[in-house]
């Protein structure tokens, strides 16, 4: 039987054997609870992600952002109930793929960019936050909806060479228990992106797994060794930092932000 409320049961209590992708019924993905809890408002690990991802874009990709330069490709793998790493790449992106798996993320994706939350806002405040390239978008929600579309698709499935940025928030590390699939998954979201494109992915440190409403999602526990591990073979001027959280939920330790350019 589910407790009445999962999010006060501790995931380090829940025992599991190893559990693969493939075993997990991702359909039973509550998008609203999951966007409730994560993002009805800004907090501050994700307005101190937030920081982190807007600065790397903008020095990675200055002057992209002119009138006149050419305007990538971009792509957000596994954007579940998020759309804050879209918005992050909008100066420099004139298409943007919501990248989802799950049937009731992909529709909670569509109709979030028909009418969204307000809380939005406040994530483009931060996002904004002065910086040259996002200023100069007044309406972010609208520019998002019109460059933005969203695609069925499995991390890995993903085809190489086709992006000149991208981001995947929380994805990796969140659908597995395995080691070798979350490292699968991190560097076939690297490979998706053109040679020389930047990046920006957040992963959960140290994760026991997760409760979305009522049911549990598998993760794999993982430190900033195992990011380094991961994205080494496909990537260049890696940059791993660690963002303090202790309050979104118990079993884990934290958040960690990886920047860096595909090889």
């Amino acid at each position: 039987m589910a407790p009445t409320d999962p999010h006060l049961i501790s995931p380090v209590d829940v025992v599991q054997a190893p559990v693969g992708n493939d075993a997990v019924d991702w359909d039973q993905f509550d998008s609203d609870a999951y966007f409730s809890h994560n993002y009805g408002e800004l907090r501050p690990d994700d307005k101190r992600i937030i920081q982190i991802i807007a600065d790397y874009f903008e020095g990675a990709l200055l002057g992209r952002d002119l009138p006149g330069r050419r305007m990538g490709r971009a792509i957000d793998v596994g954007s579940g109930a998020n759309l804050y790493p879209a918005m992050v790449m909008l100066p420099y992106a004139s298409r943007v793929t919501l990248f989802e798996r799950a049937f009731p993320n992909r529709t909670w994706l569509e109709s979030e960019l028909k009418a969204p939350h307000r809380s939005w806002l406040q994530f483009w405040e931060t996002i904004s936050g002065g910086r040259r390239a996002y200023d100069r978008i007044r309406e972010p929600i609208e520019v998002l909806h019109s460059r933005a579309s969203v695609e069925r698709g499995n991390v890995f499935g993903l085809a190489p060479d086709l992006y000149d940025l991208g981001t995947m928030f929380f994805v990796a590390e969140s659908i597995t228990t395995r080691t070798d699939e979350f490292q699968r998954a991190t560097r076939l979201f690297v490979n998706t992106l053109r040679p020389g494109a930047p990046f920006a992915a957040a992963f959960m440190r140290d994760s026991a797994g997760y409760y979305v409403g009522a049911e549990h999602f598998p993760a794999c526990s993982i430190r900033e060794t195992d990011v380094e591990r991961a994205l080494a073979p496909v990537a260049r001027n890696v940059d791993i930092e660690l963002v303090e959280s202790n309050d979104l939920r118990e079993g884990y330790g934290g958040m960690m932000v990886a920047t860096g350019r595909k090889k």
